[in-house]
């Protein structure tokens, strides 16, 4: 499997997790202002992480995945919202052609915005970059949706092993 299709893969069981945790919040009455919920004082609010999340995605799409799209910029003012733009980006996700993306090897010049510079394969971009940014935030909005009181578990976080489970017995 390419590193492509593996971050397509990916990209599509995670975003199926931040949609499930939003639609919990929304189900169990959340109010939106949950939205503003950080774990200390020094870290992004939960909007942000949703926003960050989803920009890894789009990010990747735009450095490797031939894609050019906007990057979300505006804050999500409200839970209902969140889960909009999660579907926006998950349509992306299952359009895409993963024999679009770049080849493995090909140069990512990658500049932060705090003018830390990056040169690294396509597939170590995904791999060294992408990816743990993307977990990292997609487990934070986790992590603060538990602290504001949302009631899920682990297999909440890891919906698309769900798939793979055996019977008891079996």
């Amino acid at each position: 499997m390419s590193y492509a299709h593996s971050a397509r893969a990916t990209f599509a069981h995670m975003l199926g997790t931040l949609d499930h945790l939003v639609s919990r919040a929304i189900d169990t009455g959340m109010a939106d202002d949950v939205l503003a919920e950080k774990l200390t004082e020094d870290m992004f609010p939960l909007e942000l992480q949703f926003r960050i999340a989803l920009n890894q995605v789009l990010l990747a799409l735009n450095q490797v995945g031939g894609q050019t799209v906007s990057l979300e910029e505006a804050a999500y003012h409200g839970l209902a919202e969140v889960r909009d733009r999660i579907a926006a980006v998950r349509l992306l996700i299952d359009q895409l052609d993963p024999g679009d993306w770049a080849e493995a090897d090909a140069a990512v010049d990658l500049t932060l915005p705090n003018g830390v510079r990056f040169l690294m394969s396509a597939e170590e971009d995904i791999r060294d970059w992408i990816m743990p940014n993307f977990y990292f935030h997609v487990t934070m909005a986790y992590a603060l949706l538990r602290k504001a009181g949302l009631s899920i578990s682990k297999m909440d976080y890891l919906r698309h092993m769900e798939r793979h489970r055996v019977p008891a017995g079996q």
